[in-house]
């Protein structure tokens, strides 16, 4: 586990429920009382009603991670019909612009509205808003009810559904990484480091530094206390390599959950960090001076029956659907590196300079490597992914890390023996860039197998159409090196 103050581990622990003797074994809790999450539509209604909220955010990630959706009153969320949007939502790329139709990908010529349903389990309040508000995250269908394959939230639970019907449960754990750097309204400029409360800047590299994490102690607390509203735990807090650089780890669970979770951790970073005259960046590499952000997601699988983990056997030994499930990452990875690592940015994070891995090979407790085993007791015994970027959608990535995983079981994958040396700089097998990336993700039958054709078109559509707009802007490199030189 990662070190965390003193302070937050009480803040923590403050947070614990009050079980007494006196709550009675057999009492059920009231709906109504709960942080995040009620079972239907009517237990909302008593619960909005409670805290008289008067407006709800009806939100949906789209594949960039991105909330969409629509503030409406709360009478009129019970009162109209189901939210719909355009199609065109789970179609866009990040800069808000749509690719050309091509022989794989073609938009609904209508652009007709899909439908979204409420997931009632995740009914939290927004801390930040100045009024009573609700924000509710839904799930997208089409008219005839069928689950709509390009929203990221189906494509997990598509992937679930694969271990469901082995009678496996994935859990996973994701570590999230990110910068706080000083207000920048000006894309052309560098981005720079805030300044703590001692008025100064970081300089250097502050790992695991309590002394760097104290200098934003009040932006802190603002995180601790919006995320307790929400019903977001986080594990541990602690201070990353790069200059006001930090890492959030959130406790083990579901992939649905922990997803979702993540999602709106990145809202609820950026705004407590707008309180404090910051910006909360997750980009993978937003300064070329600094290390990148990751997403590590650590996997385990336990039997739905039984609830042990399959990794380990009955004397705690290693079981080969372990073996299995690293040899699947080996394989498949390359193939979803365009999930893990999803904008032109993302690749500026693989480099031999930094301590990114940019391998997949795998080893215990070695962080030079793509695929790390923690040590742990046989029931915890689970796999590090250190490929994905903070940037990375986290249902995508999660969705794509438990797929490779799953091949890698199904197909009695043997992985290579695991590496105790240091790899940073050998066997580059990664995609080095975001087209070739994508090339290889249409292209990879196993993968439009599980994710889906409409879903692996639309996906590389989407990507091919951001590269090209990168291409279209002159760099501060190109301009330095070449104006004059060639």
């Amino acid at each position: 586990m990662r070190s965390v103050p003193i302070r937050l581990r009480q803040r923590a622990k403050q947070r614990e429920p009050d079980v007494t003797a006196e709550t009675p074994a057999n009492t059920k809790p009231n709906p109504v009382d709960s942080v995040v999450g009620v079972p239907d539509m009517e237990a909302a209604r008593d619960w909005l009603s409670a805290r008289n909220i008067q407006d709800i955010e009806c939100i949906v990630p789209d594949l960039a991670g991105v909330a969409r959706g629509k503030m409406m009153p709360t009478e009129k969320f019970f009162s109209g019909p189901v939210m719909t949007m355009p199609a065109s939502i789970f179609a866009q790329t990040i800069s808000g612009d749509y690719p050309d139709d091509d022989e794989r990908f073609q938009h609904s010529p209508t652009d007709g509205d899909l439908y979204f349903r409420a997931d009632y389990s995740t009914l939290t309040t927004v801390p930040w808003e100045s009024d009573p508000t609700a924000q509710l995250i839904h799930d997208a269908y089409t008219r005839e009810g069928a689950p709509v394959e390009t929203a990221p939230r189906n494509v997990l639970k598509r992937v679930l559904k694969l271990y469901e019907d082995k009678g496996w449960e994935p859990v996973v754990a994701p570590e999230l990484e990110f910068y706080l750097v000083r207000p920048n309204t000006d894309p052309d400029y560098p981005l720079e480091p805030p300044r703590g409360r001692s008025g100064r800047p970081e300089v250097g590299r502050q790992s695991y530094s309590i002394t760097a994490l104290n200098e934003f102690d009040d932006l802190i607390d603002d995180i601790y206390d919006l995320s307790e509203k929400q019903g977001l735990e986080i594990d541990t807090l602690i201070h990353e390599e790069g200059a006001a650089q930090m890492e959030i780890n959130l406790r083990h669970g579901h992939p649905l959950a922990l997803a979702d979770q993540v999602f709106l951790f990145k809202r609820t970073i950026r705004e407590a960090a707008l309180r404090h005259e910051m910006y909360a960046t997750f980009m993978s590499k937003p300064m070329s001076n600094q290390p990148g952000s990751a997403m590590h997601i650590h996997q385990s699988v336990v039997d739905r029956e039984t609830g042990e983990n399959i990794f380990a056997g009955e004397n705690g030994d290693e079981t080969p659907a372990f073996l299995s499930f690293i040899a699947g990452h080996q394989r498949y990875l390359p193939d979803v590196t365009c999930i893990m690592a999803p904008f032109v940015n993302s690749y500026r994070r693989f480099s031999k300079t930094s301590t990114s891995p940019v391998n997949v090979f795998w080893g215990y407790d070695n962080r030079t490597v793509g695929l790390r085993v923690p040590y742990s007791s046989p029931q915890a015994r689970r796999l590090e992914n250190r490929i994905p970027g903070s940037d990375a959608n986290p249902y995508l990535s999660i969705a794509a890390s438990l797929a490779c995983g799953y091949l890698g079981i199904v197909n009695q994958l043997k992985p290579d023996a695991p590496r105790a040396d240091d790899c940073t700089e050998t066997a580059k097998s990664l995609p080095r860039g975001l087209p070739e990336a994508v090339a290889r993700f249409e292209k990879s039958d196993e993968m439009v197998e599980i994710f889906g054709e409409k879903f692996v078109a639309t996906y590389r559509a989407i990507k091919y159409e951001e590269f090209e707009t990168f291409m279209s802007v002159i760099s501060p490199w190109e301009r330095e090196y070449l104006l004059l030189n060639v």
